[in-house]
């Protein structure tokens, strides 16, 4: 079975943790002990999110005076593929002897024109005060939002129209690698109309979104998206929370989810179900194996045939 594995930054770098090169590197040797029976099963590629650290090379580039301005988005994208793709290459090499790794800095398409470069909602970096946010988006000119347990950075999030490395990721599987791309959704460019030239744009893609194309475009079998809660829940963090165990992409759509966090990765698995018929499922990443053998998650299914 094929399956395109989306990898949350929060399972990288988890809340309230220091964004120290040792922290992630522990955290990645989870991700390896989690991934590897279902790599020694079946055929994987490995998508990861990136917004804890990009948020945090964002803050150093705005403070660094040897610069006459920020790295813009695009290209602090491109350097955490190549870091975390970089640390899980690695580690998974070591979880498994003999199996060749491939990581691929990938470029997403996204078009000029999306509304979502007005509207920015996708979280990076790591939680602030209201205050301290509030100074920061005055000192920066960014732009905040609330999150679970306080105050972030958002940037804008297009639509991904097309990964454009996606006739190599397919030579790869078919030589037998588990690939890691797509990292923090691909770096985000346009084409120009006429020439078809590309240019970075000051935007993060959504991980998962990105993912559930890539799964559709690579005809995975199941889109498989890990995070650091047991699976969906309706209004979370609230004393109505209650689990979502099951649901066609309709029913996931009906529910009550942030547009910030869980909503993409609901959206996604959505989108992978309705376009290709295949399942989805949105999970914490110890349970992995679990989770794709039906006994963990939240499983995303087509809907039922009438008669």
């Amino acid at each position: 079975m094929r399956i395109v594995v989306a990898l949350g930054g929060n399972a990288l770098l988890h809340r309230g943790e220091r964004p120290d090169a040792a922290v992630q590197q522990a955290n990645i040797d989870r991700v390896a002990t989690a991934l590897a029976a279902l790599a020694h099963e079946h055929e994987v590629v490995l998508t990861h999110g990136n917004g804890p650290q990009i948020g945090l090379l964002a803050m150093e580039s705005a403070s660094d005076p040897a610069l006459s301005a920020p790295y813009p988005l695009h290209l602090l994208g491109a350097q955490t593929q190549g870091m975390i793709g970089s640390l899980l290459a690695c580690t998974l090499h070591d979880a498994l002897p003999g199996r060749r790794i491939a990581t691929l800095v990938t470029h997403t398409l996204v078009r000029a024109d999306d509304p979502a470069f007005a509207r920015p909602t996708k979280f990076v970096g790591q939680t602030y005060s209201r205050e301290a946010a509030r100074s920061l988006a005055r000192k920066r000119g960014w732009h905040i939002a609330r999150d679970t347990g306080g105050w972030r950075r958002v940037v804008p999030s297009p639509v991904p129209e097309r990964i454009l490395e996606t006739d190599t990721v397919h030579e790869l599987l078919n030589g037998g690698a588990l690939v890691i791309c797509a990292g923090g959704g691909g770096v985000p460019v346009t084409a120009d109309k006429v020439t078809g030239a590309l240019t970075g744009v000051e935007a993060v893609v959504d991980k998962d979104l990105t993912a559930a194309l890539l799964a559709e475009d690579l005809k995975a079998d199941f889109l498989l998206v890990l995070t650091d809660v047991p699976c969906v829940y309706e209004d979370y963090g609230t004393p109505a929370q209650q689990p979502v165990l099951d649901a066609t992409p309709a029913e996931l759509r009906r529910r009550s989810l942030p547009e910030g966090s869980m909503g993409p990765k609901a959206e996604a698995c959505a989108r992978f179900v309705e376009r290709t018929g295949g399942l989805a499922a949105i999970g914490a990443l110890d349970a992995a194996y679990e989770i794709v053998h039906g006994r963990s998650g939240t499983l995303v299914r087509p809907e039922m045939a009438a008669g």
